[in-house]
Formats: structure tokens, sequence, C-alpha cells
């Protein structure tokens, strides 16, 4: 277990079980009015509790096997904000036997989890072309055999944007990474003003994924932050990284 990383009055932690539902509250919160999960649920259908179970079984998953925190205040219990970062893993690198048991066990629940609770207005058409168009550009972007940190979702309450809280769970990583001497990798859903806020943690904009189905579309703006990239002051809002169905 990480010790706490500690930032002003911010306390970000290693995600326990017991702090899944606050995380799923940011989350939730957070991707609203995101283009990316507008674009890949249908509003109308969209189940927040689908979502919940969906979000559950990922963050019983990557409390295992990810790198997943969640980010309070020194003064209070309440979830502010969390990140789900995946781990490097080199070029070549087989899965362990438990990961591949826990991707198997991941992969059912979720199908029992669409039995029980359909769909949810997810789009399955455009879910694969964004999966098909994923996986081309991190093949095209992904050259680095030591692996990258992925930054696969960072989400702060709207009530606390502005106090650092997507800073520090940034942070707690690109230190990490810095002292491996790896580099790091994350998909914004906006570019502006996401983009920008990136660049200032050290992040450079290398590709552009466009998903396209049935003349709707959206793009998801692809970067790549060179281990020891300077972090600057960063201000303004702070946005949503990624996204999880």
């Amino acid at each position: 277990m990480d010790e706490p990383f500690v930032k002003n009055d911010l306390v970000v932690t290693r995600m326990t079980p017991a702090d899944i539902n606050g995380a799923i509250d940011t989350i939730q919160q957070a991707f609203a009015d995101d283009p990316y999960s507008r674009w890949i649920f249908d509003q109308r259908e969209f189940s927040p509790v689908r979502n919940r179970v969906s979000l559950t079984h990922r963050c019983h998953w990557g409390i295992k096997h990810g790198l997943f925190y969640v980010c309070r205040s020194e003064s209070s219990k309440k979830i502010l904000g969390c990140a789900m970062w995946l781990p490097p893993r080199k070029a070549g690198q087989q899965e362990s036997w438990a990961e591949w048991c826990s991707a198997w066990l991941l992969w059912l629940k979720q199908g029992w989890m669409n039995l029980s609770h359909g769909r949810g207005g997810l789009n399955v058409a455009r879910y694969w072309a964004w999966k098909g168009a994923q996986a081309e550009a991190q093949k095209a972007v992904w050259t680095d055999p030591n692996g990258y940190y992925f930054c696969n979702i960072v989400t702060v309450l709207p009530e606390a944007q502005g106090r650092g809280v997507g800073r520090a769970l940034m942070e707690v990583v690109l230190e990490r990474a810095d002292r491996e001497g790896r580099k790091c990798y994350l998909e914004s859903s906006r570019r502006e003003p996401n983009v920008g806020i990136y660049e200032r943690f050290g992040f450079g904009l290398v590709r552009e994924m466009g998903c396209e189905v049935g003349g709707e579309g959206v793009r998801l703006y692809c970067m790549v932050r060179e281990p020891g990239g300077k972090i600057a002051e960063v201000c303004g809002s702070e946005g949503v990284v990624g996204c999880l169905h």
C-alpha cells in the first residue's frame, strides 16, 4: 500500500472498497456533461444505477490490479475526487495468472450486469468503434518498450474544483513515473480547456482520435508526458480525463 500523498490540505490515498461509492459519486457528477459520455450513451435511456454497478465492478478490479486513488481534505472524510491509473506493462510482458483470472471475472460480472440491468443506454456500436480507434491510437503512440502509466480517468466534484484536487491526483503518479523514468499517457475528452491544463503537467498532444458512427462522432486527444516533464502552476477548471462505461 502506498503512503498517503499530502498536498497542502489534501490527502490522496489508494482506493479501498469503502471508498467506492464516494468515488463513483465524483465520476457520475463529472461525466454528466462530458462529450464522450453523451456520445456513447443514449441520454434518454442512461441508467445511473446500471452505471454504478459497472463502475463498482471496475473499482474492485482496479483496487487489486490498478493504481486507483481518492482525494479528501485533511478535515473531512468526503471524497472530493478520484483517479484511475493503470500501471505500465513492458513490451511482450505477459499477464500473470491472477491478472488473467481477474480480467475474466470482471468480464463475467459485466455480462451478468447486462443481463440483469440491460445496456443502460450504452450504444454498443459506438462503444466498439471507440475501442477500435483507441487500440489503433495506442498501437501508434505507445512506442516505448518500458510501457506507460495510463491516466484512464481523473474526476473532481464540481463543488471542489479549483482546490487542487485534480492536481494532487495527477502528481501522485507523475512523481512516481519521474522517479522510475517512465512515460505517462492520457486521452482527454475535451480539447478546451483540458489539453492546455495537461500541457502544464508536462503532457504534449501527440494524436487526435476520431470516432464516428452513423454520422455522429466524438474526438479525443491523446497526450504523452516524458519522464521529468516540467509541472507548471495549473489554474482554471479541473476537467475530466477518459471514460468508463
